[in-house]
């Protein structure tokens, strides 16, 4: 059996990722080109040359797909067929670049597409000063204790069920403060504050879902030629129109990536691939699935 492909989202960036491929392989320098030539900025010089400039919401997003697609071409150089994946998923804006993987989206559109999903998003957290929390070992029952209690001072909801053991609660920083006070007598070890923008994947994001639904409505959605697993339900989806509404839905939705895993896994996929910068996949799935086979390829030594 094919591998399944899984690519990452936000989190994944560090200063200079894509830059060893680049001047390892003309193909993936050449998407590094296309990327700053589409995109009307040196997206290259920020990813690589702009120190924690790479950390910026709307510098993160399109240097992610775009070292995620500089990834795969030369993968696809090297043999991979990504028409006879077994699946594709990807982890918040991973789904954008799964979505190319799949033949649904071009890559142009989705590089469009991510840096104004980055830029509506850091708008729209500066708009509501908000954040996020990782609970440490905590159960998804108690992480809705949790933003329950969140939610009588501000916006307060779960947004990331990754793993086991691994939820994030994202809101306004009032409800993020009462959480974090609350997290002992909840029985939750450990409540650490993540360095990001602002509380993604809950309704602070509303205005960023509206500017997002916008611009998807212009752009070319194909049915995927590979199962595609989205986020927002944890099950396949193949209508475009659907598919649409989900990438819209996506950035105020919880991230259901562990429902997302395990339907894999259940559907009989046991190999996956993580094409892309870091190895935060890898790991997730190792958690999540101990008996599947999963394998990294974040730098250019990861080849042999």
């Amino acid at each position: 059996m094919n591998e399944a492909i899984l690519f990452p989202g936000q989190g994944a960036q560090f200063p200079g990722m894509g830059r060893a491929w680049c001047e390892a392989f003309p193909s993936a320098a050449k998407i590094f080109e296309q990327a700053d030539r589409v995109l009307g900025f040196p997206l290259s010089d920020a990813c690589w040359n702009q120190g924690d400039a790479v950390h910026r919401t709307d510098i993160a997003q399109p240097g992610i797909l775009t070292t995620s697609v500089a990834i795969a071409t030369v993968l696809v150089d090297r043999g991979l067929d990504l028409a006879a994946a077994s699946a594709v998923a990807g982890l918040s804006l991973g789904e954008y670049t799964a979505l190319w993987a799949a033949g649904s989206l071009a890559f142009e559109d989705a590089l469009r597409l991510v840096r104004l999903r980055g830029q509506a998003m850091q708008a729209a957290s500066e708009a509501i000063p908000s954040g996020m929390i990782s609970l440490m070992g905590a159960s998804l029952e108690q992480a809705q204790a949790l933003a329950r209690l969140g939610s009588a001072k501000g916006i307060c909801s779960v947004a990331n069920l990754n793993a086991p053991g691994q939820i994030v609660v994202s809101g306004e920083l009032a409800a993020l403060d009462e959480v974090e006070a609350r997290a002992p007598e909840q029985g939750v070890r450990r409540a650490r504050r993540l360095v990001v923008a602002g509380g993604f994947h809950s309704e602070c994001m509303r205005p960023a879902s509206k500017a997002l639904a916008e611009a998807l409505g212009k752009v070319t959605i194909r049915a995927p030629r590979v199962p595609f697993v989205t986020n927002v339900t944890g099950d396949f989806v193949s209508d475009p129109a659907q598919i649409r509404a989900y990438l819209a839905d996506q950035v105020c939705a919880p991230v259901l990536w562990e429902a997302s895993m395990l339907r894999l896994v259940a559907s009989g996929r046991t190999r996956f691939l993580e094409p892309g910068p870091g190895e935060v996949l890898s790991g997730l799935l190792r958690k999540i699935a101990k008996d599947v086979a999963v394998r990294s390829v974040a730098e250019p030594a990861h080849l042999g």
